[in-house]
């Protein structure tokens, strides 16, 4: 059969890249950092968003990475971030370094320590036996020297202390404090990682010891006579100046730990936190002198002892003067919050009134009232809208209308969903039965 022949369609070849084919090189990148931008966005090539994103490019070109022979842009700076600069906002360490045995050292003593243990049969009868005795001083010493002081420095972090006290700067405290305020007598309370004391237990002076004649650095014994510095001050508790601090005591010049024989400039003034504000923070810290110091223009009168303006300090300005002959080495806090003795030291050691603060709150929103509110309580809805006071004085009278002068309130059902509520609508229902099972509203009043 004769019919129209189709025309051959001629096939194109598909050349594989060659040498000229290849991506552009990351030389080529750096001279034209468009080109990267057009290739991960071409849907916004158009020259409007070129324009818009020029600069952001060029911010874009200094954050990006390399991956598989090309650059993907990295976070862009907005106008919302700000860079920071890692050598100023890094911390600083004010401390004392600790040098501290090899690594392989301290294995070798620890695998000693244990072939020593198990090869002990005595200790193995006892604890088969259920007869060990642990030394938990011992355990406490031991963790003290070991970790203690590090796990303070990072609960002295978590509450803040650096931060308030010294700004940017910290250190880890090498010098164990013990402090502890003698309760009752006999019984003493502690101070320790930022436990709570109640001003009544704190307000003699506390027992403070600590071993003068270490050396810091080393742990071992310094050799000659040794200057230590002690301060404790409250960054919670001056109403004046948010950023400033009250001091409570200040002792300096303590020859190799012996706190009684220390230059007293401040003399001890017990924590007084006020009704209402919560906890506060009293703060010890210890600071070892390169000689003996002239501190005689931090000396408090005796006749300014309750004059907190004049008890007014700054533990930062305080170091940056004397940085070059101190240098932190030991901590200590604790928490303190109000009790009923703070009434006493206000009137007769302050001499003035006892601040109580409480917290304003804002009057609850009420929408514009329905006429019809649905799923929604019917009393519950209209003593939104009425004066809380009349709705307290209701609920005591009603209270007090139930309950005998002399016998006390009526005695409560045994088995109050046993008996059935009839006849009643179901917002009253639910009163009823609230009130019944003593939930509720009720109980507030």
């Amino acid at each position: 059969m004769g019919g129209r022949k189709r025309k051959a369609t001629p096939r194109v070849k598909t050349q594989r890249a060659s040498a000229k084919h290849k991506p552009m090189s990351v030389e080529k990148e750096k001279e034209n950092p468009t080109w990267i931008y057009s290739s991960l966005f071409p849907f916004q090539n158009s020259p409007s968003h070129r324009t818009k994103r020029v600069g952001q490019l060029e911010l874009a070109d200094h954050h990006s990475t390399l991956l598989q022979g090309h650059r993907h842009a990295g976070a862009i700076l907005g106008a919302e971030e700000t860079a920071t600069d890692p050598e100023v906002a890094a911390r600083i360490n004010i401390g004392f370094p600790q040098l501290k045995e090899s690594r392989s050292a301290q294995l070798k003593a620890r695998l000693e320590h244990l072939k020593a243990q198990r090869s002990s049969k005595e200790l193995e009868q006892l604890a088969r036996t259920n007869k060990l005795i642990i030394d938990l001083d011992k355990v406490q010493r031991t963790y003290v020297k070991t970790t203690g002081q590090h796990d303070l420095r990072l609960l002295a972090d978590h509450y803040g202390i650096f931060e308030h006290l010294f700004g940017s700067a910290y250190f880890v405290p090498r010098v164990p404090l013990s402090i502890s305020y003698e309760v009752d007598g006999d019984s003493l309370a502690p101070v320790y990682n930022g436990n709570v004391i109640k001003p009544a237990e704190a307000a003699k002076a506390p027992q403070i010891s600590f071993d003068g004649l270490l050396d810091p650095i080393t742990g071992q014994a310094a050799g000659q006579d040794t200057y230590w510095t002690l301060l404790a001050t409250n960054p919670d508790a001056h109403y004046t100046n948010a950023t400033a601090e009250c001091l409570h005591w200040f002792i300096a010049n303590i020859p190799n730990g012996k706190v009684g024989d220390g230059q007293v400039l401040a003399e001890y003034l017990p924590p007084f936190p006020p009704r209402g504000v919560g906890y506060q923070r009293m703060v010890f810290v210890l600071y070892k002198q390169e000689a003996r110091l002239d501190l005689g223009s931090y000396q408090l009168a005796d006749a300014d002892y309750n004059n907190l303006e004049k008890r007014t300090f700054s533990t930062l300005d305080f170091y940056r003067q004397h940085q070059e002959q101190l240098t932190p080495a030991g901590l200590a806090f604790y928490q303190t919050n109000w009790d009923e003795s703070l009434t006493h030291l206000y009137h007769d050691v302050l001499k003035s009134k006892e601040p109580v603060y409480e917290y304003d709150f804002p009057k609850p929103y009420l929408a514009d009232q329905k006429f019809f509110p649905l799923k929604q309580p019917f009393n519950l809805y209209m003593d939104k809208h009425r004066d809380q006071k009349q709705v307290n004085k209701e609920y005591l009278e009603r209270k007090l209308a139930k309950t005998h002068p002399f016998e006390g309130p009526e005695q409560s059902l045994r088995f109050p969903n046993a008996h059935p509520i009839r006849d009643v609508p179901s917002w009253l229902k639910t009163e009823i039965r609230k009130q019944r099972l003593g939930t509720g509203r009720v109980q507030d009043y």
